[in-house]
């Protein structure tokens, strides 16, 4: 396609309208549009209260498929909340459904630059380029098929006013199309999940600063307990957590806890990004190799290509993983910590460059089964929660955020033998004479000298991460996104 001359763009400029005109495209009389308007006030007052609170609104837009996480709940809430008494009576949501009506009709008159009352790809294509957002022919195809529900290719007044109607933010083109991406979300694997076309859309880098930073925040929150686990791994004799304790405040004070954070900051936002693209680039092999037809990969394609993704992202970064954990394994008096360039140094020049890359296989081996586990607890966890305690109503972020919790939970431990395997061979010296052979005999010797358990120590602290890391990772992340404008 071809973008129009600045001429014809700048034709689409809003034209008064009033409510005549939007009866007239719905082909709609009053009493008609007064019925429908009602009748979408009495689907979220369900329990015929005559008005609506949070908890019905979130409510009802979860039975039209409206994730609770988005957030829409709140943000409707207190647009139609014209009085601020937290409830919506059934002339603030009619106000609500007028000016929105209103407000879509007019973004819709600019789009339909041939003025025929439907919307074309070409020219919901030329809007979009035209507002800076870069969209290739397959994606504007599948917008076009979200959007319209008879799929006869245009997009009708009404298909556009059921998409965007219970939308409460003003109705830009940038915003639409964020909304869009965010009502057709994937799972990228590792709990990180981004919009469908997110590679594609001019605010990308924001969504990588937003993640890098909330990843950041979290890790460095927690890198005491990082530490500890650390500690506690290493160790062949019996581990306890207090003289750990003692030793990591004994080598550094309050910095100990913190040695080798700084390198897990550094590479928290390009092991994100490599994992998204790498994942992009998968999923568009897999729909491709099922049909241009089929969008979803469903589950099994997501857990595949997110967990060749997380390898992918894991090999690229590993080095700096390795030397993280030397440097967290030092043993140094005072708090003399070798720098950073220094040690990689020695680590190349006495070990050469196979050594930034030990226990790598079995950080590999941990992604798929991880992922597994923590999608299928997950959901399971989920779908019991609305059984038994929701009575069918969709979990809100504090119950889903509980779910992630456990399931993540449950997956690390699983799992988490690997990362003691790991662990302890990225912290030897591989040209030492005691040094393992490979990741069977650090098994095997972890469990004839300190039998299974040894292969789950340092799992406490490991455990501890896990709410405060997810808590803060998601309450970070959605500051971020407001302050760069992403909601």
């Amino acid at each position: 396609m071809e973008a129009k001359s600045t001429d014809e763009i700048q034709q689409r400029k809003p034209v008064p309208v009033t409510m005549d005109h939007v009866l007239l495209a719905l082909r709609e009389t009053k009493e008609e549009r007064e019925v429908r308007i009602r009748s979408l006030f009495n689907f979220f007052d369900a329990a015929n209260v005559g008005y609506l609170d949070y908890a019905q609104i979130e409510a009802g837009l979860s039975g039209l498929q409206i994730p609770p996480e988005y957030k829409y709940a709140k943000d409707l809430l207190k647009v139609c909340d014209s009085n601020r008494d937290g409830r919506v009576d059934y002339q603030e949501f009619r106000r609500y459904m007028d000016d929105k009506e209103l407000e879509l009709y007019r973004i819709f008159q600019a789009i339909d630059v041939k003025h025929n009352g439907s919307i074309l790809p070409e020219e919901l294509w030329d809007a979009l380029v035209s507002a800076g957002i870069e969209i290739d022919e397959e994606e504007l195809a599948r917008f076009v098929e979200h959007v319209d529900k008879d799929n006869n290719g245009i997009i009708t007044f009404e298909e556009w006013r059921d998409f965007l109607l219970l939308y409460p933010h003003e109705a830009t083109i940038e915003n639409i199309y964020q909304y869009w991406e965010r009502v057709c979300l994937v799972d990228i694997g590792e709990q990180a999940v981004l919009p469908e076309g997110i590679s594609k859309h001019v605010n990308a880098s924001k969504y990588l600063i937003a993640g890098g930073v909330a990843g950041a925040t979290s890790r460095t929150a927690t890198a005491p307990l990082d530490r500890l686990k650390v500690k506690l791994q290493v160790q062949t004799t019996r581990a306890h957590i207090m003289p750990a304790i003692k030793d990591i405040w004994r080598e550094g004070r309050f910095k100990g806890f913190f040695r080798g954070n700084g390198l897990n900051v550094i590479k928290v936002t390009p092991e994100s990004a490599i994992r998204f693209y790498t994942y992009e680039m998968l999923k568009n092999f897999i729909v491709n190799t099922k049909g241009k037809e089929k969008s979803d990969i469903g589950t099994p394609g997501r857990l595949v290509a997110g967990g060749i993704a997380g390898a992918v992202a894991q090999t690229a970064i590993y080095p700096m993983d390795l030397v993280k954990t030397r440097l967290q394994t030092y043993a140094c008096e005072g708090g003399k910590v070798p720098k950073l360039g220094s040690l990689s140094k020695d680590i190349l020049v006495q070990e050469g460059p196979r050594a930034f890359y030990r226990g790598l296989i079995p950080s590999l081996l941990g992604i798929i089964p991880y992922a597994g586990i923590d999608l299928a607890a997950y959901e399971t966890l989920k779908n019991m929660s609305k059984t038994y305690i929701l009575h069918d109503r969709e979990p809100g972020a504090l119950v889903q955020l509980g779910c992630g919790t456990v399931s993540g939970a449950l997956g690390a431990s699983c799992v988490y033998p690997l990362q003691v395997i790991r662990t302890r061979m990225q912290a030897q010296r591989s040209n030492t004479a005691t040094a393992y052979k490979g990741m069977s005999d650090v098994f095997w010797k972890t469990i004839q000298h300190e039998g299974f358990l040894g292969l789950y120590k340092g799992i406490f602290p490991n455990l501890l991460k896990v709410v405060p890391s997810a808590s803060i990772t998601y309450l970070v992340y959605e500051t971020m996104k407001k302050s760069l404008d992403l909601d």
